[in-house]
């Protein structure tokens, strides 16, 4: 089934046009990735999705319905969660209370159930369960990067988002942060995941797709992705 669905996108910034006509499909249950050097519209597309580019045309669908004229937070109810490139956790409140407010689009779930389900989250992330009262300011690159997909995981989305997970972490923090994209799969969340590190991403993705300047330049599962020497010499990283 089509979770996501999008075709003839097109977006912009003011006069600039960044997607020219993008078309992207992502499967229940899947791991896509989204590929390309700087500029090529990857963070572009996670945030059309999420109602934060003004001015976008185009079909955009999840599970079936327009996400069209549709602001963010309604986007979020929906079941589309966004970890934006950054982290961008608060950096005066806790990791718990950080992880808290990933819930706050979830009408009507009581104080108790939401501390429960951190409990949970937090068993999850077990790197983060004995920092869950430490202030954001302290933790480390790879600590952020776990709170934020914790956080976004607390939306109790259909669909997630990840924009640059793996961007200044160190490499052994970039593998942890990579088996827990896969476990998120595994718990029965689909995941769109814009990466710098094709190695990395195609590692964990089903399918894969390269974009150049706001365009479609192939897609595939990794295996073909990585046959094409073309692609992978100037957008994968050189030899697999």
């Amino acid at each position: 089934m089509k979770l996501l669905e999008l075709a003839g996108l097109r977006a912009r910034y003011g006069a600039a046009e960044v997607l020219h006509g993008l078309d992207v499909d992502v499967e229940e249950g899947e791991i896509v990735a989204l590929l390309g050097a700087n500029g090529a519209g990857k963070s572009t597309t996670l945030r059309a999705i999420s109602g934060l580019v003004p001015e976008v045309s185009g079909v955009m669908r999840f599970a079936g319905r327009s996400l069209a004229g549709l602001g963010p937070e309604r986007i979020v109810r929906l079941g589309v969660a966004h970890v934006p490139e950054g982290r961008r956790i608060f950096p005066g409140l806790t990791v718990r209370d950080n992880i808290l407010l990933g819930a706050s689009n979830r009408k009507g779930v009581g104080r108790r159930a939401l501390e429960r389900e951190a409990d949970e989250m937090l068993e999850h992330f077990p790197d983060l369960k004995r920092l869950e009262r430490a202030l954001g300011w302290t933790l480390s690159g790879g600590q952020l990067q776990m709170v934020a997909v914790a956080r976004g995981l607390m939306a109790r989305p259909r669909l997630l988002l990840l924009d640059e997970p793996s961007l200044g972490l160190a490499p052994l923090i970039v593998q942890q942060v990579f088996r827990i994209v896969a476990d998120i799969r595994a718990r029965g969340t689909t995941v769109l995941l814009v990466e710098q590190n094709a190695h990395m991403a195609l590692g964990v993705a089903d399918r894969g797709y390269v974009l150049e300047t706001g365009r479609l330049l192939v897609s595939g599962k990794p295996e073909a992705l990585w046959a094409d020497p073309q692609v992978r010499a100037a957008y994968l990283g050189g030899t697999h």
